[in-house]
């Protein structure tokens, strides 16, 4: 996604640089030092070229003698160089960059460049720096470009900077800073990128920018950001990118934004967003693209989430596993969008009113989701849909079963049904959440169906709480989320989603236990106990844990999903100490179970882990016999008097004699027999009932049925 431009135009500048020449400059070099002309761009992106003087990687310890006097760049990285004294310097009177990166520098002021006055860029990434003192660069009035990333840097001066009133490139990237100072911008007024990600800032508080009217690109990334103030971004009436790549913002924050109204690239990416809610993007008049990717926590974009876009181009919302709902009205008033890339969530449709939203919309990717090719999706192959799929090979149906691993462009339009059942996404919310009493429990739950589903929620204590009806403590929005405001341990218990329209209902459960975190032996920094599915199957389930140390007992229990604590039949197995596994069977098929651990510890303490589960459907041959008791009961039948009948007939005494004079045995009697004593006679075989078979006449004149062999049999089954 375009959202730095400097480095974008670094990158494009390298490959250019790539496509020209070196010319070597023929002056007196110093020892293995490479002298030669090379392409050079000014910060400001002109072209030269500029005599370069290279002794990189050459394990020097100071800077080396005899440099030629018409030296323009100088490259000294990866050497053991501390300190540069200003007589080594002092005659290059037309240096313009110098790159003392990846050296032992500890303190700026031990680089004396004071005698350099056509100096532009300064490197010295990957030193040993840990503070900036005042006035660490005097003497540097035209410097334009200053990088100080990837050192210890924890402190810099409030004017560490004063005398460099032309910079326009500040990386302070990759340090160990744990606030942003506002007065050290206060002597920068021409910045126009400030790179300050990678240090461990937890909130940008008011106005810290300010001073820095010409910035273009902030870049805020992985800083572990938690908060930013209202204001934080005031003053930035130039700025064009900003980065908050991969930081903890649980929300949007759009008071901030509405700061930086020039704003045309926001990258959000890889941040704990749960939604993007109502008016998060709205009115952002100049912006062109957006990031929303690689978000663990986001769920959904509910309505009116982008608000009001006009020069919104490109959407990019991919690679966030719990992304299951887009609300229909979504986006209002994005008239020029013309990519939506939605690829590798776990999205199960794209609702029709959303891309009628989006008047200029050409392409979306929907690949990597589980589509349900149903009602919602119906628009997909309607005639005369104009927006195209981005690898539509590679967008195929999830569900129902029979359209499996299909490409959704190739289903048929007739063989999507005009109404659907609601589907809650099983990523939704987790099957157990555990909550410090006095905390607000915050769930997410969001369905897309024909007609559109109503969504409420039931309370352990079987209370229907709905989206009109709020109380002191509680609310449900419309989109369906459940907000509870100071948890107790009395509230406890299974909470239950239901998405219902007229075709039907779908429901989503979630264990919620209140109180404090329990200790586990051996400190906090063990992992609690967390139970597992490990195999699912059409009539039984298999689950496995690591047994925690130190526990008195262990029980196990569950019940499907639809019945509530209390309300609804629960099974118990009470497990000895060291289980790990445990297979539950007699399940239905189709069904969702959950699943609750329950581990009691010697000091009185209990630990709980729950899980959902959903069996799969059977076969169509394992589920007759599974489904129909009686038919199995009328097999067994046959199968005694058939055996009674070749009792009688063999009668007793002496075995009757085989081929060869050998007794005819039954197969199992040659189990460990040795090859050559005997000749294996094959045992009679044991026929299904065929009910419209055919029956056929055997040379002796005895009816029989059609033989089918074990392996046509299961032929049969694989093809029906």
């Amino acid at each position: 996604m375009r959202l730095l431009v400097a480095p974008l135009l670094l990158a494009w500048v390298a490959g250019a640089t790539a496509t020209v020449p070196v010319v070597p400059w023929r002056v007196p070099c110093p020892p293995r030092c490479a002298c030669q002309i090379r392409p050079w761009y000014t910060p400001r992106s002109s072209y030269r070229e500029a005599a370069t003087v290279d002794c990189n990687d050459l394990l020097l310890t100071a800077v080396p003698p005899a440099l030629p006097a018409a030296t323009q760049t100088l490259l000294l990285q990866s050497n053991g160089i501390a300190r540069v004294h200003r007589g080594e310097l002092g005659h290059l009177r037309n240096l313009t960059e110098l790159d003392l990166s990846q050296n032992r520098v500890s303190d700026a002021r031990d680089c004396d460049l004071r005698a350099l006055p056509q100096l532009l860029s300064l490197h010295l990434e990957e030193n040993r720096l840990a503070r900036l003192e005042d006035h660490s660069f005097a003497g540097l009035a035209g410097l334009q470009e200053l990088y100080l990333s990837h050192n210890q840097l924890r402190r810099v001066a409030p004017r560490a900077f004063a005398g460099l009133g032309g910079l326009l490139r500040l990386h302070l990237n990759s340090n160990l800073l744990r606030a942003v100072d506002s007065r050290w911008f206060e002597v920068l007024p021409s910045l126009e990128v400030l790179m300050i990600g990678g240090n461990k800032v937890d909130a940008i508080r008011d106005l810290s920018f300010r001073p820095l009217a010409n910035l273009r690109s902030l870049v805020l990334a992985g800083m572990g950001l938690r908060e930013v103030s209202d204001r934080a971004l005031e003053g930035l009436q130039s700025l064009e990118s900003l980065s908050f790549y991969d930081n903890r913002l649980a929300r949007v924050p759009r008071r901030a934004l509405e700061q930086v109204p020039g704003l045309k690239f926001l990258d959000l990416n890889k941040n704990p967003l749960q939604r993007v809610g109502p008016g998060d993007f709205a009115d952002m008049l100049h912006l062109k693209e957006l990031g929303l990717n690689s978000m663990e926590e986001l769920v959904a974009i509910d309505k009116r989430a982008l608000v009001n876009l006009p020069e919104l181009t490109k959407l990019d919302v991919t690679n966030n596993p719990r992304l299951s709902f887009i609300h229909p009205r979504a986006f209002h008033h994005l008239p020029r969008i013309e990519t939506l890339m939605l690829n590798n969530n776990a999205l199960s449709a794209l609702h029709r009113q959303t891309l009628e939203s989006l008047p200029s919309l050409q392409e979306v990717g929907l690949h990597g989701n589980p589509i349900r090719c149903d009602c919602v999706i119906r628009w997909a192959n309607a005639s005369g849909t104009r927006v195209r799929f981005i690898e539509p090979q590679s967008t195929l149906c999830a569900e129902p079963p029979d359209l499996q691993r299909r490409p959704v462009r190739e289903v048929p339009f007739r063989e999507m049904t005009d109404h659907c059942l609601p589907l809650i996404s099983p990523r939704s919310f987790p099957p157990s959440l555990h909550v410090a009493s006095g905390d607000t429990l915050v769930l997410h739950c969001r369905a897309l169906a024909e007609p559109e589903p109503e969504i409420y929620w039931v309370t352990p204590g079987g209370v229907r709480l709905t989206a009109t009806r709020a109380g002191r403590r509680y609310r449900v929005y419309p989109e369906g989320t459940l907000e509870l405001r100071g948890v107790t341990a009395e509230e406890s218990g299974l909470y239950t989603c239901v998405a219902q329209n007229l075709v039907g209902a779908d429901t989503k459960t979630v264990s919620v236990v209140v109180g404090r975190a329990p200790l586990r032996p051996g400190g906090d920094k063990e992992r609690g106990l967390e139970l597992w599915v490990r195999e699912t199957h059409a009539y039984h389930i298999l689950l496995s844990w690591v047994p925690p140390p130190n526990t008195i007992s262990t029980k196990l229990t569950w019940s499907r999903a639809s019945a509530l604590p209390g309300r609804g039949p629960t099974a118990l197995a009470r497990l000895p100490r060291g289980t790990h596994s445990y297979n539950i069977t007699r399940l239905l098929q189709a069904t969702e179970y959950w699943a609750c651990l329950q581990v009691a510890f010697a000091d009185a303490h209990t630990q709980l882990a729950c899980v959902w589960a959903r069996t799969k459907e059977a076969s169509p041959c394992h589920r007759a016999l599974g489904d129909q008791p009686g038919l199995i009961a009328l097999l067994a039948l046959a199968v005694v008097l058939l055996a009674a009948g070749l009792a009688a007939h063999l009668g007793t005494g002496q075995p009757r004699q085989g081929v060869g004079g050998w007794p005819l045995l039954p197969a199992w009697a040659f189990w460990g027999w040795g090859a050559p004593s005997v000749r294996v006679v094959s045992a009679p075989l044991v026929l299904p009932w065929n009910l419209g078979g055919k029956l056929s006449r055997s040379s002796e004149g005895e009816t029989l049925s059609p033989p089918l062999s074990q392996t046509s049999w299961s032929s049969a089954c694989s093809q029906q």
